[in-house]
Protein backbone atom coordinates (compact mmCIF):
# COMPACT_ATOMS: atom_id res chain seq x y z
CA UNK A 1 0.00 0.00 0.00
CA UNK A 2 1.39 3.41 -0.98
CA UNK A 3 2.25 6.09 1.58
CA UNK A 4 -0.38 8.37 0.00
CA UNK A 5 -3.04 5.70 0.33
CA UNK A 6 -2.10 5.08 3.97
CA UNK A 7 -2.30 8.82 4.67
CA UNK A 8 -5.75 8.98 3.01
CA UNK A 9 -6.98 6.08 5.13
CA UNK A 10 -5.57 7.63 8.29
CA UNK A 11 -7.37 10.90 7.54
CA UNK A 12 -10.65 9.07 6.86
CA UNK A 13 -10.34 7.11 10.11
CA UNK A 14 -9.72 10.23 12.18
CA UNK A 15 -12.68 11.93 10.51
CA UNK A 16 -14.84 8.95 11.49
CA UNK A 17 -13.60 9.03 15.08
CA UNK A 18 -11.44 5.90 14.89
CA UNK A 19 -7.81 5.46 13.98
CA UNK A 20 -5.86 2.22 13.71
CA UNK A 21 -2.58 1.78 15.52
CA UNK A 22 0.79 1.86 13.81
CA UNK A 23 1.08 -1.80 14.75
CA UNK A 24 -1.87 -2.65 12.52
CA UNK A 25 -0.73 -0.32 9.76
CA UNK A 26 2.56 -2.19 9.58
CA UNK A 27 0.85 -5.49 8.84
CA UNK A 28 1.11 -6.89 5.33
CA UNK A 29 -1.47 -9.13 3.74
CA UNK A 30 -1.94 -11.74 1.05
CA UNK A 31 -2.61 -10.16 -2.33
CA UNK A 32 -4.52 -13.27 -3.44
CA UNK A 33 -7.65 -12.00 -1.74
CA UNK A 34 -7.50 -8.61 -3.48
CA UNK A 35 -6.93 -10.29 -6.84
CA UNK A 36 -9.85 -12.65 -6.11
CA UNK A 37 -12.10 -9.63 -5.63
CA UNK A 38 -10.85 -8.06 -8.88
CA UNK A 39 -11.42 -11.34 -10.72
CA UNK A 40 -14.99 -11.50 -9.44
CA UNK A 41 -15.60 -7.99 -10.77
CA UNK A 42 -14.37 -9.06 -14.22
CA UNK A 43 -16.55 -12.18 -14.08
CA UNK A 44 -19.55 -10.09 -13.04
CA UNK A 45 -19.20 -8.18 -16.32
CA UNK A 46 -19.89 -11.45 -18.15
CA UNK A 47 -16.29 -12.35 -19.05
CA UNK A 48 -14.57 -15.65 -18.38
CA UNK A 49 -11.50 -15.61 -16.13
CA UNK A 50 -8.91 -18.38 -15.76
CA UNK A 51 -8.22 -18.40 -12.02
CA UNK A 52 -4.53 -19.05 -11.36
CA UNK A 53 -4.22 -16.76 -8.35
CA UNK A 54 -5.52 -18.66 -5.35
CA UNK A 55 -3.64 -21.23 -3.26
CA UNK A 56 -6.11 -24.05 -2.92
CA UNK A 57 -6.32 -27.48 -4.57
CA UNK A 58 -9.31 -26.72 -6.80
CA UNK A 59 -11.19 -29.93 -5.96
CA UNK A 60 -13.88 -30.72 -3.35
CA UNK A 61 -12.93 -32.14 0.01
CA UNK A 62 -12.94 -35.97 -0.31
CA UNK A 63 -16.39 -37.41 0.59
CA UNK A 64 -15.21 -39.58 3.49
CA UNK A 65 -13.77 -36.52 5.21
CA UNK A 66 -16.97 -34.55 4.68
CA UNK A 67 -19.06 -37.41 6.04
CA UNK A 68 -16.92 -37.62 9.17
CA UNK A 69 -17.55 -33.94 9.86
CA UNK A 70 -21.28 -34.29 9.25
CA UNK A 71 -21.47 -37.34 11.48
CA UNK A 72 -19.72 -35.45 14.28
CA UNK A 73 -22.24 -32.62 13.94
CA UNK A 74 -25.14 -35.04 14.09
CA UNK A 75 -23.58 -36.67 17.14
CA UNK A 76 -23.71 -33.31 18.88
CA UNK A 77 -19.98 -32.60 18.91
CA UNK A 78 -20.49 -28.84 18.85
CA UNK A 79 -19.22 -27.67 22.23
CA UNK A 80 -15.90 -26.46 23.59
CA UNK A 81 -13.00 -28.91 23.68
CA UNK A 82 -9.41 -28.72 24.91
CA UNK A 83 -7.62 -25.63 23.51
CA UNK A 84 -4.77 -27.70 22.06
CA UNK A 85 -7.03 -30.26 20.35
CA UNK A 86 -8.96 -33.43 21.07
CA UNK A 87 -6.80 -36.40 22.13
CA UNK A 88 -7.80 -38.59 19.18
CA UNK A 89 -6.63 -36.04 16.62
CA UNK A 90 -3.45 -35.18 18.50
CA UNK A 91 -2.59 -38.87 18.57
CA UNK A 92 -3.32 -39.31 14.87
CA UNK A 93 -1.13 -36.30 14.04
CA UNK A 94 1.70 -37.64 16.20
CA UNK A 95 1.56 -40.95 14.35
CA UNK A 96 1.54 -39.25 10.94
CA UNK A 97 4.40 -36.90 11.76
CA UNK A 98 6.36 -39.72 13.39
CA UNK A 99 6.12 -41.63 10.13
CA UNK A 100 8.07 -38.77 8.51
CA UNK A 101 10.99 -39.44 10.84
CA UNK A 102 10.20 -36.63 13.28
CA UNK A 103 10.25 -37.56 16.99
CA UNK A 104 6.73 -36.77 18.15
CA UNK A 105 4.22 -37.68 20.84
CA UNK A 106 0.65 -36.48 21.26
CA UNK A 107 1.71 -34.02 23.96
CA UNK A 108 3.89 -32.24 21.37
CA UNK A 109 0.87 -31.52 19.14
CA UNK A 110 -1.25 -28.36 19.10
CA UNK A 111 -4.36 -28.11 16.89
CA UNK A 112 -5.72 -24.76 15.74
CA UNK A 113 -8.19 -23.22 13.32
CA UNK A 114 -5.81 -23.09 10.37
CA UNK A 115 -2.02 -22.93 10.31
CA UNK A 116 -1.65 -19.14 10.24
CA UNK A 117 -2.43 -18.60 13.95
CA UNK A 118 0.44 -20.93 14.81
CA UNK A 119 2.89 -18.65 13.03
CA UNK A 120 1.71 -15.74 15.15
CA UNK A 121 1.67 -17.80 18.35
CA UNK A 122 5.21 -19.04 17.71
CA UNK A 123 6.52 -15.52 17.19
CA UNK A 124 4.73 -14.16 20.24
CA UNK A 125 5.97 -17.02 22.41
CA UNK A 126 9.60 -17.10 21.27
CA UNK A 127 10.65 -13.68 19.96
CA UNK A 128 11.12 -10.45 21.90
CA UNK A 129 11.09 -6.91 20.56
CA UNK A 130 14.35 -6.17 18.79
CA UNK A 131 15.09 -9.80 17.92
CA UNK A 132 15.74 -10.74 14.30
CA UNK A 133 13.74 -13.34 12.39
CA UNK A 134 15.20 -14.84 9.22
CA UNK A 135 12.54 -15.14 6.52
CA UNK A 136 12.77 -16.56 2.99
CA UNK A 137 12.77 -14.20 0.00
CA UNK A 138 10.51 -14.49 -1.95
CA UNK A 139 8.35 -14.81 1.13
CA UNK A 140 4.86 -15.89 2.15
CA UNK A 141 3.99 -12.41 3.45
CA UNK A 142 2.47 -13.53 6.75
CA UNK A 143 5.93 -14.34 8.17
CA UNK A 144 7.10 -10.75 7.91
CA UNK A 145 3.79 -9.44 9.20
CA UNK A 146 3.76 -11.50 12.37
CA UNK A 147 7.45 -10.77 13.01
CA UNK A 148 6.78 -7.03 12.90
CA UNK A 149 3.63 -7.42 14.99
CA UNK A 150 5.78 -8.99 17.69
CA UNK A 151 8.30 -6.15 17.51
CA UNK A 152 10.96 -8.23 15.75
CA UNK A 153 12.87 -7.34 12.60
CA UNK A 154 12.47 -9.67 9.59
CA UNK A 155 15.76 -10.33 7.77
CA UNK A 156 15.48 -11.92 4.30
CA UNK A 157 17.51 -14.74 2.82
CA UNK A 158 17.24 -15.85 -0.80
CA UNK A 159 15.29 -18.87 -2.06
CA UNK A 160 15.50 -19.99 -5.69
CA UNK A 161 13.27 -22.41 -7.64
CA UNK A 162 14.40 -26.00 -7.94
CA UNK A 163 15.27 -29.10 -5.91
CA UNK A 164 17.65 -27.19 -3.59
CA UNK A 165 16.40 -23.66 -3.14
CA UNK A 166 18.67 -22.42 -0.34
CA UNK A 167 22.34 -21.50 -0.58
CA UNK A 168 23.47 -22.32 2.96
CA UNK A 169 26.47 -19.96 2.78
CA UNK A 170 24.12 -17.06 1.97
CA UNK A 171 21.87 -18.05 4.84
CA UNK A 172 24.84 -18.19 7.23
CA UNK A 173 25.92 -14.70 6.16
CA UNK A 174 22.72 -13.04 7.43
CA UNK A 175 22.82 -14.62 10.90
CA UNK A 176 23.69 -11.95 13.45
CA UNK A 177 23.93 -11.53 17.21
CA UNK A 178 20.20 -10.63 17.46
CA UNK A 179 19.00 -13.53 15.31
CA UNK A 180 16.56 -15.63 17.31
CA UNK A 181 14.29 -17.47 14.87
CA UNK A 182 14.76 -19.04 11.43
CA UNK A 183 11.66 -19.46 9.28
CA UNK A 184 11.93 -22.33 6.80
CA UNK A 185 9.25 -22.94 4.18
CA UNK A 186 9.71 -26.09 2.17
CA UNK A 187 8.13 -26.98 -0.13
CA UNK A 188 8.26 -23.27 -0.81
CA UNK A 189 5.49 -20.84 -1.65
CA UNK A 190 5.79 -19.22 -4.21
CA UNK A 191 8.67 -20.95 -6.05
CA UNK A 192 7.84 -24.63 -5.51
CA UNK A 193 11.42 -25.24 -4.30
CA UNK A 194 12.68 -27.89 -1.90
CA UNK A 195 15.68 -28.05 0.43
CA UNK A 196 18.05 -30.90 -0.40
CA UNK A 197 18.93 -33.36 2.39
CA UNK A 198 22.56 -32.17 2.40
CA UNK A 199 21.52 -28.53 2.69
CA UNK A 200 19.11 -29.45 5.46
CA UNK A 201 21.99 -31.09 7.35
CA UNK A 202 24.07 -27.93 6.98
CA UNK A 203 21.19 -25.70 8.08
CA UNK A 204 20.67 -27.90 11.14
CA UNK A 205 24.32 -27.35 12.06
CA UNK A 206 23.87 -23.57 11.75
CA UNK A 207 20.81 -23.70 13.99
CA UNK A 208 22.71 -25.56 16.70
CA UNK A 209 25.83 -23.43 16.34
CA UNK A 210 23.93 -20.16 16.73
CA UNK A 211 21.37 -21.40 19.27
CA UNK A 212 18.41 -20.60 17.01
CA UNK A 213 14.82 -21.79 17.02
CA UNK A 214 13.14 -22.89 13.79
CA UNK A 215 9.62 -22.30 12.54
CA UNK A 216 9.27 -24.87 9.76
CA UNK A 217 6.22 -24.32 7.54
CA UNK A 218 5.55 -27.65 5.84
CA UNK A 219 1.97 -27.26 4.63
CA UNK A 220 2.91 -28.48 1.13
CA UNK A 221 5.06 -31.32 2.47
CA UNK A 222 3.18 -34.14 0.74
CA UNK A 223 2.73 -32.37 -2.61
CA UNK A 224 6.12 -33.30 -4.07
CA UNK A 225 6.78 -34.41 -7.68
CA UNK A 226 10.51 -35.08 -7.70
CA UNK A 227 13.09 -35.40 -4.98
CA UNK A 228 11.74 -35.68 -1.45
CA UNK A 229 10.75 -33.43 1.37
CA UNK A 230 12.35 -33.92 4.76
CA UNK A 231 11.70 -31.92 7.89
CA UNK A 232 14.53 -30.22 9.72
CA UNK A 233 12.89 -31.56 12.90
CA UNK A 234 14.03 -35.03 11.81
CA UNK A 235 17.68 -34.02 12.28
CA UNK A 236 19.44 -34.93 15.55
CA UNK A 237 18.76 -32.37 18.26
CA UNK A 238 16.41 -30.27 16.12
CA UNK A 239 13.03 -31.57 17.35
CA UNK A 240 13.72 -29.78 20.64
CA UNK A 241 14.15 -26.42 18.90
CA UNK A 242 11.66 -26.66 16.01
CA UNK A 243 8.01 -25.71 15.66
CA UNK A 244 6.75 -27.72 12.68
CA UNK A 245 3.60 -26.13 11.24
CA UNK A 246 1.28 -28.04 8.93
CA UNK A 247 -2.29 -27.95 7.73
CA UNK A 248 -5.07 -30.06 6.28
CA UNK A 249 -5.91 -27.34 3.76
CA UNK A 250 -3.65 -28.23 0.83
CA UNK A 251 -3.14 -31.96 1.29
CA UNK A 252 -6.81 -32.82 1.78
CA UNK A 253 -8.52 -29.93 -0.05
CA UNK A 254 -9.85 -28.54 3.24
CA UNK A 255 -9.03 -24.83 2.92
CA UNK A 256 -12.42 -23.65 4.16
CA UNK A 257 -12.49 -26.07 7.09
CA UNK A 258 -9.65 -24.12 8.75
CA UNK A 259 -7.72 -26.89 10.46
CA UNK A 260 -4.01 -26.69 11.16
CA UNK A 261 -1.54 -28.08 13.65
CA UNK A 262 1.96 -27.72 14.99
CA UNK A 263 4.45 -30.08 16.54
CA UNK A 264 6.61 -28.34 19.13
CA UNK A 265 8.74 -28.97 22.20
CA UNK A 266 6.45 -29.96 25.08
CA UNK A 267 7.40 -26.98 27.32
CA UNK A 268 6.12 -24.59 24.65
CA UNK A 269 2.68 -26.22 24.39
CA UNK A 270 1.39 -24.66 27.62
CA UNK A 271 2.31 -21.15 26.47
CA UNK A 272 0.72 -21.61 23.06
CA UNK A 273 -2.39 -23.00 24.78
CA UNK A 274 -2.66 -19.73 26.70
CA UNK A 275 -2.51 -17.78 23.45
CA UNK A 276 -5.23 -20.00 21.95
CA UNK A 277 -7.47 -19.47 24.99
CA UNK A 278 -7.03 -15.72 24.56
CA UNK A 279 -7.89 -15.93 20.88
CA UNK A 280 -10.15 -18.70 19.54
CA UNK A 281 -10.62 -20.98 22.60
CA UNK A 282 -10.37 -24.12 20.46
CA UNK A 283 -10.78 -25.52 16.96
CA UNK A 284 -14.35 -26.80 16.32
CA UNK A 285 -14.61 -30.46 17.39
CA UNK A 286 -16.58 -31.57 14.33
CA UNK A 287 -13.82 -30.16 12.11
CA UNK A 288 -11.25 -32.05 14.16
CA UNK A 289 -13.15 -35.30 13.62
CA UNK A 290 -13.01 -34.64 9.89
CA UNK A 291 -9.25 -34.29 10.34
CA UNK A 292 -9.07 -37.69 12.04
CA UNK A 293 -10.78 -39.26 9.03
CA UNK A 294 -8.34 -37.48 6.70
CA UNK A 295 -5.29 -38.86 8.50
CA UNK A 296 -6.46 -42.37 9.38
CA UNK A 297 -8.44 -43.44 6.33
CA UNK A 298 -7.14 -44.23 2.82
CA UNK A 299 -4.55 -41.81 1.46
CA UNK A 300 -5.51 -42.51 -2.14
CA UNK A 301 -7.05 -39.03 -2.32
CA UNK A 302 -3.60 -37.52 -1.67
CA UNK A 303 -1.97 -39.72 -4.30
CA UNK A 304 -4.68 -38.74 -6.79
CA UNK A 305 -4.16 -35.05 -6.03
CA UNK A 306 -0.40 -35.29 -6.55
CA UNK A 307 -0.94 -37.06 -9.89
CA UNK A 308 -3.43 -34.41 -10.97
CA UNK A 309 -1.11 -31.58 -9.98
CA UNK A 310 1.84 -33.18 -11.76
CA UNK A 311 -0.20 -33.21 -14.97
CA UNK A 312 -1.31 -29.59 -14.72
CA UNK A 313 2.21 -28.52 -13.71
CA UNK A 314 3.68 -30.20 -16.79
CA UNK A 315 1.07 -28.60 -19.05
CA UNK A 316 1.66 -25.12 -17.63
CA UNK A 317 5.46 -25.32 -17.69
CA UNK A 318 5.41 -26.70 -21.22
CA UNK A 319 3.06 -23.92 -22.35
CA UNK A 320 5.01 -21.13 -20.66
CA UNK A 321 8.26 -22.45 -22.06
CA UNK A 322 7.04 -21.68 -25.56
CA UNK A 323 6.26 -18.03 -24.88
CA UNK A 324 8.85 -15.41 -25.80
CA UNK A 325 9.71 -13.24 -22.83
CA UNK A 326 8.67 -15.76 -20.17
CA UNK A 327 11.33 -17.77 -18.30
CA UNK A 328 10.19 -20.57 -16.05
CA UNK A 329 11.94 -23.16 -13.89
CA UNK A 330 10.00 -26.36 -13.35
CA UNK A 331 8.64 -26.42 -9.78
CA UNK A 332 9.38 -29.66 -7.94
CA UNK A 333 6.68 -29.35 -5.26
CA UNK A 334 3.60 -27.41 -4.05
CA UNK A 335 1.34 -26.13 -6.86
CA UNK A 336 2.82 -22.87 -8.08
CA UNK A 337 4.94 -21.80 -11.01
CA UNK A 338 6.95 -18.60 -10.57
CA UNK A 339 7.97 -17.41 -14.03
CA UNK A 340 10.34 -14.50 -14.56
CA UNK A 341 8.74 -12.05 -17.00
CA UNK A 342 11.55 -9.46 -16.96
CA UNK A 343 11.89 -9.31 -20.78
CA UNK A 344 8.21 -8.43 -21.15
CA UNK A 345 8.43 -5.73 -18.50
CA UNK A 346 11.47 -4.22 -20.15
CA UNK A 347 9.77 -4.17 -23.55
CA UNK A 348 6.53 -2.68 -22.24
CA UNK A 349 7.87 -0.32 -19.58
CA UNK A 350 5.30 -1.70 -17.13
CA UNK A 351 5.86 -2.83 -13.57
CA UNK A 352 4.95 -6.42 -12.77
CA UNK A 353 1.91 -5.18 -10.82
CA UNK A 354 0.72 -3.23 -13.87
CA UNK A 355 1.41 -6.18 -16.15
CA UNK A 356 -0.57 -8.53 -13.88
CA UNK A 357 -3.48 -6.10 -13.98
CA UNK A 358 -3.36 -6.11 -17.80
CA UNK A 359 -3.31 -9.91 -17.74
CA UNK A 360 -6.54 -9.93 -15.77
CA UNK A 361 -8.41 -6.98 -17.25
CA UNK A 362 -7.56 -7.49 -20.93
CA UNK A 363 -6.81 -11.18 -21.18
CA UNK A 364 -8.86 -12.87 -18.48
CA UNK A 365 -6.17 -14.58 -16.38
CA UNK A 366 -5.98 -13.94 -12.63
CA UNK A 367 -2.38 -14.22 -11.41
CA UNK A 368 -0.40 -12.70 -8.56
CA UNK A 369 2.37 -10.16 -9.08
CA UNK A 370 5.52 -11.44 -7.43
CA UNK A 371 5.93 -8.18 -5.53
CA UNK A 372 3.31 -9.55 -3.14
CA UNK A 373 6.03 -11.96 -2.00
CA UNK A 374 8.72 -9.42 -1.19
CA UNK A 375 11.65 -7.92 -3.05
CA UNK A 376 12.76 -11.28 -4.41
CA UNK A 377 9.44 -11.68 -6.18
CA UNK A 378 9.73 -8.57 -8.32
CA UNK A 379 9.52 -9.23 -12.08
CA UNK A 380 7.81 -12.57 -11.48
CA UNK A 381 4.25 -13.85 -11.55
CA UNK A 382 2.89 -16.55 -9.28
CA UNK A 383 0.60 -18.92 -11.16
CA UNK A 384 -1.31 -21.67 -9.37
CA UNK A 385 -1.74 -24.79 -11.49
CA UNK A 386 -4.18 -26.36 -9.02
CA UNK A 387 -7.01 -26.20 -11.50
CA UNK A 388 -8.58 -28.30 -14.25
CA UNK A 389 -6.33 -29.25 -17.21
CA UNK A 390 -8.59 -27.48 -19.68
CA UNK A 391 -8.27 -24.25 -17.70
CA UNK A 392 -4.49 -24.51 -17.93
CA UNK A 393 -4.78 -24.76 -21.71
CA UNK A 394 -7.03 -21.70 -21.79
CA UNK A 395 -4.68 -19.77 -19.52
CA UNK A 396 -1.61 -20.56 -21.66
CA UNK A 397 -3.36 -19.29 -24.80
CA UNK A 398 -4.27 -16.08 -23.02
CA UNK A 399 -0.82 -15.60 -21.47
CA UNK A 400 0.70 -15.97 -24.93
CA UNK A 401 -1.63 -13.23 -26.21
CA UNK A 402 -0.75 -11.08 -23.19
CA UNK A 403 2.97 -11.49 -23.87
CA UNK A 404 2.45 -10.42 -27.47
CA UNK A 405 0.38 -7.47 -26.25
CA UNK A 406 3.15 -6.30 -23.90
CA UNK A 407 5.84 -6.83 -26.54
CA UNK A 408 3.88 -4.63 -28.96
CA UNK A 409 4.17 -1.72 -26.51
CA UNK A 410 7.95 -1.52 -27.00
Amino acid sequence: MSATRIADLHHAERSAGVSATERVRALGTETAFAVAAAARRVQASGRDVALLHIGEPGIPTPPHIVEAGIRALRDGLTGYVAPVGIPELRGAIADAVGARGVPCAAENVVVTSGAKPLMLYTLLALVDAGDEVLVPDPVFPIYESVARLGGARPVPYRVQPGPDGIDVSELAAVIGPRTRLLVLNAPHNPTGALISPSSLDAIAELVLEHDLVVLSDEVYGRLVFSGRHESIASRPGLADRTVLVDSFSKTYAMTGWRLGFAVMPAPLVEHVATLIINNTSCAPPFVQHAGIAALTRSQQCVEDLVARLRGTRDALVRGLGGIDGVRVTEPVAAFYAFPDVSPLLERSGLSVDEAAAVLLERHGVAALAGTGFGAGGDRHLRLSYATAPERIETAVVRIRAWAADLSSLS
